[in-house]
Order: C-alpha cells, then structure tokens, then sequence
C-alpha cells in the first residue's frame, strides 16, 4: 500500500471514529499516530510524524481498527503508535524520559504480523499486560526491510515491574522461551551501540 492511499486510509478512519456510539469505555483514552517514511532528506522526525486518531472505548477502537491498513500493508520505514493520551511517541516526552522500551522483532515474511500487533494493541488498551499501576505509556510497530519491530514503551525503569511485564508481553507475542525480549532505557536512545538493561 503507498503512503498516498495509507494516508487516504486514515482520513476515512477520523470521519469513521466520530460517529461510533460509545458503549463500553476504556480505561484510557489512546491516541493512533504515524510514521510515514521520509521522502525528502530534510524532513525531520517532527515532520513525519501524525496523531491519526483517538478512541476511548471498545467500539471505538474497532472503528479505528477496521478501517486502517493491516501491519503487513504498510510501506517500507513507516510506524504505527499507540500511545495514551496527551503523551507523544517521543523517547524526550515527560511521561516517556525516565522509562524505556521492551523490544522484539519479528524476522522473515510477515508471517503472523498481523495477529501478534492486533494481540498486542488489545492487552495494552485493554491493560492486561500491566495490571498493577499503568506502567505502560504505549507500543509501537515498526516496518523495516525483513523485519517488524515490536515496542512496548513504559514510563520507568523499576526492574520488578519490567520482568513482569515483560514476561506478560512474551506471552502475547507466542513467543518461546528461546525467543529473547531486550529492554532498554530511553536514557541509552542516543548511544550508538547500546546493550540491553534486562533480556528475557
């Protein structure tokens, strides 16, 4: 799918949000924002990145759901976010600066992209991956040559809430216990060669 008919998409989906009947509330509201891959060198990271929509209840997230493209339909260099309310997907955002992020990418064809980032939205919105303070600020797909990478940001670093959350995202992302998660801390985001804090 090109960026055009993706950002096409996302028109569609804002016009679509607003007229769903609220039902069954969230117990936060989330923000969709997107990366699109640069066109121009000059762009900066500002640049390329868009709040698309935000929902606050279960049908509201299956409006926005259904009517953007599926992971394995997005073009090369392109992220999709999804992030509480009032916080950007930026390492330098308040809410992010003291936390880091639980990684994972998924290698080869894009296989069951689709089913793990679904999987995944639905216990980060849903808050069953983090059930003892909110610890997680959102997560994030990322579109790379041979590879999809699965973020899943939280707002600190204390060790025994990260094992535990980490633990819990294994699970939604099937992954076994040869397949390894890594975290890292937003503070190490501009080191070239940064090493892991915890790797599970």
């Amino acid at each position: 799918m090109s960026v055009e008919e993706v950002s096409k998409k996302f028109e569609e989906t804002v016009s679509v949000s607003g007229k769903v009947q609220v039902q069954h509330p969230l117990n936060s509201k989330w923000t969709l924002w997107y990366t699109k891959p640069a066109v121009d060198k000059s762009e900066s990271w500002s640049d390329l990145l868009r709040p698309v929509t935000s929902f606050g209840s279960v049908e509201e997230f299956w409006a926005v759901h259904e009517n953007v493209p599926v992971p394995h339909e997005l073009p090369l260099k392109s992220d999709y976010h999804i992030f509480r309310d009032q916080i950007r997907p930026e390492w330098e955002d308040t809410a992010n600066a003291k936390g880091g992020k639980w990684s994972f990418q998924l290698r080869g064809g894009h296989g069951d992209v689709d089913e793990l980032w679904l999987r995944a939205l639905l216990s980060v919105i849903g808050e069953t991956i983090d059930e003892e303070d909110s610890q997680i600020n959102g997560i994030v797909l990322s579109v790379r040559r041979g590879t999809y990478k699965f973020a899943l940001w939280t707002k600190s670093q204390e060790k025994e809430a990260l094992c535990n959350i980490g633990a819990r995202f294994k699970e939604v992302l099937k992954l076994g216990e040869e397949e390894k998660i890594e975290f890292f801390p937003h503070s190490a985001s501009t080191a070239k060669h940064a090493q892991p804090a915890i790797i599970l």
